[in-house]
């Protein structure tokens, strides 16, 4: 690894996966700078799950190189795991030990110095909340919510500069995800933290930065307001109004034609429908709906609000982007066969 490495935790060079001739991940490269979240997104299939493990030492790259904080996963894979701390979507965990016993016994095996193995320990479940709640609970009668705590305790616990968590909201009710969120959010800027989900609102929440995979290569990656502006080319408005659809959508082409009907439902309860409309990027037709809408009474306009496209969107646009760019490609074009 060269000195323009130094600043990352994680660098991946040129990585290809290749099962029975068949390319499960092709020539991804990517990096992870020091204290970074970063959320890992890819349809089922894509490579996501075989970049994780490559990364994490668990598995073989067929070509390629992974270094974590300087060290080679291929070359020195123990060397490499010291610093990766790892949470799988579902953790192993002794259902007959308490929460203290397991850490202890975690914390030898990780090679922690017997002389502070205690004191790491409390640090990691005061980290984690769980140091007064759930210390010496048994943790098969704990909640799910406080088994990802110990899942998430027990990565954390040799310090490691960089942590790989699977599916860690996965289950979870609204509450125990808020933990969570706030959990990975207090490790910001102290240790590199890579979340593979499928909950695409809570990567958003607590990502810097998303990477999104497809048919085995990284075909997007950026903040999700960069996301924004390279994928989705259109805004988004939501509106009430009472007006059945096929009204709706004369009323909007004498009142403001730049907006397309996208979506609708109702009516409610009220006599309301909504409509999610879709205009030009930049199209600023806000006011000019609001005025329009407004003017005729019968209508009851009751909201307009613009909307930022979800990340749910971007990932729509960018996995279609990158099948669109390769269905042309003839078979063993460099890409896995479709």
């Amino acid at each position: 690894m060269d000195d323009s490495d130094a600043p990352n935790s994680v660098v991946v060079r040129r990585l290809t996966k290749t099962y029975g001739g068949v390319r499960a991940i092709d020539n991804v490269s990517f990096r992870i700078g020091k204290g970074e979240v970063v959320g890992f997104l890819g349809p089922n299939g894509a490579g996501k799950s075989t970049t994780m493990r490559i990364i994490s030492g668990l598995m073989p790259a067929s070509s390629g190189s992974v270094f974590i904080c300087g060290e080679s996963v291929a070359a020195d894979p123990d060397a490499a795991r010291r610093h990766i701390g790892f949470m799988p979507e579902n953790n192993p965990l002794p259902e007959d030990l308490r929460v203290r016993e397991y850490l202890t016994f975690r914390a030898g095996i990780k090679g922690v110095p017997s002389s502070e193995i205690r004191a790491r320990v409390d640090e990691s479940m005061e980290t984690c909340q769980l140091l007064r709640k759930a210390s010496n609970k048994i943790i098969g009668n704990l909640s799910k919510g406080f088994r990802q705590r110990v899942g998430i305790a027990d990565a954390i616990l040799s310090r490691p500069e960089v942590i790989i968590m699977d599916e860690p909201t996965i289950g979870l009710d609204p509450h125990q995800i808020l933990a969570i969120r706030a959990l990975i959010n207090s490790l910001r800027g102290k240790m590199s933290v890579i979340i593979s989900s499928h909950i695409l609102p809570e990567i958003e929440l607590m990502c810097d930065r998303v990477m999104i995979i497809n048919q085995g290569t990284i075909v997007a990656s950026g903040s999700p307001e960069s996301l924004r502006r390279e994928f989705i080319a259109w805004d988004k408005y939501e509106i009430s109004i009472k007006a059945p659809p096929a009204e709706a959508e004369k009323i909007l082409a004498s009142a403001c034609p730049e907006a397309a009907i996208a979506s609708s439902f109702g009516p409610d309860s009220e006599g309301y429908y909504g409509y999610v409309l879709r205009a030009g990027e930049n199209s600023g037709i806000g006011r000019k709906l609001i005025s329009s809408l407004a003017a005729d009474e019968r209508l009851g306009l009751r909201e307009v609000a613009h909307k930022k496209p979800s990340l749910e969107e971007i990932f729509m646009a960018a996995t279609r982007r990158s099948w669109e760019q390769t269905s042309d490609l003839p078979e063993g074009g460099g890409r896995r066969k479709k």
